[in-house]
């Protein structure tokens, strides 16, 4: 008898056990699934996708607006546009730097805020080149042109249709984009007050870049412009820093006037990491007093 108690006892202890441990990980579920209902998520931006007749496409853009842009007592400000190309890659960089430079919270007043427009990117060959290169494969490039187009006249309209801005207008891109950015800058079409090139591959066209220089446009020189050298090491430096040395020289010698172009060698970033540090510093020259 005492055995057969001595069992039953065992097992209700066992029991009691598992019950407890099993209400244990209900409270603890419970807790969780608590806290997971009262998360708030902290977001950066949002997305459009704008219909282009011009591309013959739908573009999906990526925007980022300021802290102020829906305080109540902010409801008549009106705010610049950053124009980014390679959108998805550079969005949060961009967003972070510039919530960093022009945000009351932080009130470093080193630039306004500003409301981002990000691309994304489809065929950044095709959009961000205005020649083509013969190669043995087929190529889509030359496009870059019309993708201007559609960022002047149908992008930068709608986004002044559905948001407070300013007419104060900066183009960013880096490496093809940065190229795009000079083709911008030289373009008597162009609808951008200032443009920051990040390491532009001016290898693609070197002569098409001096033709474009050789004619650009009075209006040009009063405009800002940053440029971003990297270092791509000894076996680079012809093809990247003395080319980009060469469009500055050909730049500054259009005028006898002092011109708002700054030209920037990073001897200490390669050209993944150059973004980071110009895209902060060409804000801060384009913002700057004259």
């Amino acid at each position: 008898m005492y055995n057969i108690h001595k069992t039953v006892t065992k097992h209700i202890k066992q029991a009691m056990r598992t019950l407890t441990f099993a209400i244990l990980g209900i409270l603890l579920f419970g807790v969780k699934t608590t806290f997971g209902q009262n998360k708030t998520d902290i977001i950066i931006g949002n997305q459009f996708v704008i219909k282009s007749s011009i591309l013959n496409e739908e573009r999906t853009c990526l925007i980022s607006i300021p802290d102020s842009y829906n305080d109540s007592t902010e409801v008549a400000k009106k705010y610049p546009i950053i124009i980014l190309l390679d959108g998805y890659t550079h969005f949060k960089t961009a967003s972070g730097i510039v919530h960093f430079m022009s945000s009351n919270r932080n009130r470093n007043n080193l630039m306004p805020e500003s409301i981002i427009i990000a691309i994304v990117n489809i065929d950044r060959e095709r959009d961000f080149t205005v020649t083509k290169i013969k190669t043995k494969r087929p190529n889509t490039m030359g496009g870059g042109r019309k993708f201007l187009n559609f960022i002047e006249k149908e992008l930068i309209p709608y986004v002044d249709e559905n948001y407070r801005t300013e007419p104060s207008r900066t183009l960013v891109g880096h490496s093809l984009g940065g190229l795009l950015t000079l083709n911008s800058y030289m373009d008597k079409n162009s609808v951008f007050d200032s443009y920051i090139s990040i390491d532009p591959s001016i290898w693609w066209s070197k002569e098409m870049i001096k033709n474009k220089v050789d004619s650009m446009p009075s209006l040009s020189l009063n405009k800002k412009l940053y440029i971003a050298t990297a270092n791509q090491g000894e076996t680079s430096y012809e093809r990247n820093k003395k080319r980009h040395d060469y469009i500055h020289e050909l730049i500054t010698k259009k005028s006898e006037e002092p011109l708002n172009v700054e030209i920037k060698y990073y001897d200490n970033e390669n050209h993944r990491s150059v973004p980071l540090i110009a895209l902060y510093e060409g804000l801060i020259y384009i913002n700057q007093e004259n």
